[in-house]
């Protein structure tokens, strides 16, 4: 992939605000979401762009058979023709690609992490009238299919395998170390699944330090949905500092000390010296 370029200081605002009223409304439709996020990293993703990765995602749905059955008939519909014979599925590599984490490249490429080839799994599948929904398991993230009592794991970025028990403890296990639990088995949200894929982002560009702009727009479309860590304005404040941005840095630092002083006055008074400092880059 050629090395992204954001779109222009018109566009991006455009698409802030559509990201923001949608993150807000009723029913979060989570391709949109995802294909905004792709928008604001590349700008050759225009509207048409836009709307041929909806079609494309419609286009796949319209393949799979006529409602096939329980949640694991929906599992092995989905990995027969996503992963076996469309060839969607993920490798290493991909985790050092900005492209796995953006909606329409995956479409292109068939390639990506694992929380995006899920999204591709989860809106075709939803297309298509199946019980689907994200697991966001620690450290990787699957599709499920079916009622709690009866549900049906699938692993995307392992072509869509159907996990058994087993299979999830240790995906889980290998991830963090730690057992399985219920409580990770639980549908995830949209807009979870949003912050997920932008704390990926940020995680990319924490490992390339020329990459702040990418940094940047993560967190600012993070700060946009309704529900998000209160720590990621301090995260905004030093990216804005380290991109020479001191005067900006130091308000947003200011800003973020005046609500942390309520649970936190120590705190505050760092924040509040990490402001000073950043306006005495100026002299």
């Amino acid at each position: 992939m050629r090395p992204p370029h954001p779109p222009s200081p018109e566009r991006s605002a455009e698409l802030r605000r559509r990201f923001a009223a949608e993150a807000r409304s009723e029913r979060p439709d989570l391709s949109t979401l995802c294909l905004l996020v792709g928008a604001e990293a590349d700008r050759e993703l225009d509207e048409a762009g836009l709307d041929a990765a909806q079609v494309e995602l419609d286009r796949l749905a319209g393949l799979l058979p006529f409602r096939p059955g329980g949640a694991r008939a929906w599992a092995v519909a989905l990995r027969e023709l996503l992963g076996e014979r469309l060839g969607f599925r993920g490798s290493p590599a991909d985790y050092q690609r900005l492209e796995s984490s953006l909606l329409h490249e995956v479409l292109r490429r068939r390639r990506g992490l694992p929380i995006l080839l899920s999204v591709v799994w989860m809106e075709v599948a939803r297309r298509a009238g199946a019980p689907v929904y994200g697991v966001a398991l620690p450290g990787h993230f699957v599709v499920g299919f079916g009622p709690e009592e009866d549900q049906v794991l699938a692993d995307p970025f392992d072509g869509g395998r159907v996990l058994t028990g087993s299979d999830a403890e240790v995906l889980v296990a290998g991830a963090t170390g730690a057992r399985l639990d219920a409580a990770m088995l639980r549908p995830a949200d949209p807009l979870e699944v949003v912050l997920r894929i932008l704390n990926n982002v940020r995680a990319w560009a924490a490992a390339r330090p020329e990459r702040s702009d990418v940094a940047l727009w993560a967190v600012e479309l993070s700060l946009l949905l309704p529900s998000h860590p209160a720590r990621l304005r301090h995260e905004r404040a030093q990216l804005l500092v380290r991109r020479g941005d001191f005067l900006g840095g130091a308000a947003e630092l200011e800003a973020y000390a005046e609500v942390v002083e309520a649970v936190d006055e120590a705190a505050a008074g760092r924040l509040r010296g990490e402001a000073s400092a950043a306006r005495a880059m100026l002299n």
